[in-house]
């Protein structure tokens, strides 16, 4: 059984050619100009995005930049990426959009004031938008504004452990100040947006919610799937497989999964579960499976699977057992392939979850409330199906990625209009 397999969710960005090269550091002379990349084949002109994101690995902030550019197309949109502290080789590898990533930083997690080096990445590309995501990436606000960008966006996507019981005094000022040069901040989550307004001293109105979307289409029961991939990694026929997905770190808690587990195993339940993802967590958390008796063979840690969609039709339920989150997509692509989800009450959760109805909440770190709602779900398949159903309506009527999509155009179009940039011609 492979214990991991490769990531590859290739991105297209359609417009550049493939003679157009792309910086791999500010001290490189490769820089493609905005001419020969955009390949302007339209009269009409394209609003150039740039987005900024601390660093380009794994991750559904990341898969959410995806998303962004393959579905606003290039025929409107002109997009770049912005990576703050550098990448993941072999992600970048597999997405195949190595070197094709403006690189401002170093890959260190100390402290890099990067304001100057990200103004003249503004000044190479010369966006209309320039659009930057999480803390990691805050200064590209002020950058935007001294090299003139016409409209600046920054946007909250989640949680770190450390911002759990609030933010530090400097971070708050800061944030303050990042948001004020913004011309619009957003959340994804209601939660999200009335932790941002409080930490950052400002009213919730000052900031919106998009909430993300997930591919309904892509994402969806397959029952010819979910036999070939059970197969493929070795669960018997009649097991009860218990699946998460999402990073190995720590503000994911997946122990607190398999301690769940633990105790459905003593109560004569056949369990097993299937963890899909890599991260730090990895050794411990295989080394706890190898260790107990009750786990031991029946936990398959996948790592970072080509096809989540596949993983998520072996499923027989899905569990988010983080101590926090934004708007979590792994949570919206297991309700869109009819699982029944249980969640832990934080964060987002509570806005994608309807209690009873499309799946159940707990709270962390609670192994015994977790086990309690998986023994009731593992002991009643008709209640699995009627609540997969219904959490498959809910993805479908709110949170699809065409709405997520088309909220992402409204704003850059609305944005744009007000600041001017789509009654000026461009050359």
């Amino acid at each position: 059984m492979p214990k991991q397999t490769a990531a590859s969710h290739a991105i297209s960005f359609e417009n550049p050619t493939e003679e157009c090269k792309y910086a791999k550091g500010l001290d490189d002379n490769s820089w493609g100009t905005p001419e020969a990349c955009a390949g302007r084949q339209s009269s009409q002109p394209r609003l150039r995005v740039l987005h900024v994101i601390d660093r380009m690995c794994m991750g559904g902030t990341e898969i959410g930049i995806v998303k962004v550019i393959r579905g606003l197309g290039s025929e409107h949109f002109e997009h770049r990426i912005c990576a703050i502290r550098g990448y993941d080789e072999n992600f970048s590898r597999s997405q195949g959009y190595e070197g094709q990533v403006y690189l401002a930083g170093r890959p260190s997690s100390g402290f890099q004031f990067l304001v100057g080096r990200l103004a003249r990445i503004m000044r190479d590309f010369s966006p209309d938008i320039v659009h930057s995501r999480n803390w990691g990436t805050i200064e590209a606000m002020l950058a935007a504004r001294i090299s003139a960008v016409p409209v600046a966006i920054h946007s909250e996507h989640g949680y770190e452990v450390n911002m759990l019981e609030g933010l530090p005094q400097r971070r708050r000022v800061f944030r303050r100040i990042a948001y004020a040069a913004a011309h619009v901040v957003f959340t994804v989550s209601e939660e999200l947006r009335t932790f941002h307004a409080r930490q950052a001293w400002l009213p919730t109105k000052r900031i919106r919610v998009l909430p993300n979307g997930v591919d309904t289409s892509r994402f969806a029961l397959c029952r010819a799937e979910r036999e070939r991939t059970r197969r493929q990694l070795g669960f018997a026929d009649g097991s009860l497989i218990i699946g998460a997905v999402g990073r190995l770190v720590p503000i994911k808690d997946h122990m607190t999964l398999l301690r769940a587990a633990e105790l459905l195993i003593s109560r004569g339940m056949s369990v097993h579960v299937l963890l899909v993802g890599s991260g730090p967590e990895l050794a411990r958390l295989e080394e706890f499976a190898t260790a107990s008796p009750r786990l031991s063979g029946r936990v398959v840690f996948a790592g970072a699977v080509h096809d989540v969609a596949a993983s998520l039709n072996a499923m027989d339920i899905f569990v988010l057992p983080s101590l926090s989150e934004g708007m979590s997509n792994t949570l919206m692509e297991a309700m869109a392939s009819s699982l029944p989800v249980i969640a832990t009450r934080v964060g987002g959760n509570p806005e994608l979850v309807k209690e009873e109805r499309s799946g159940w909440l707990f709270e962390p770190c609670d192994e015994f409330g977790l086990a309690a709602i998986l023994e009731r779900l593992g002991r009643d398949s008709t209640l699995r199906q009627q609540v997969g159903q219904a959490a498959r309506r809910r993805a479908v009527q709110h949170f699809s990625l065409e709405r997520m999509i088309e909220n992402y155009r409204n704003l850059y179009f609305e944005l744009a209009r007000q600041r001017g940039v789509l009654n000026t011609g461009r050359g």
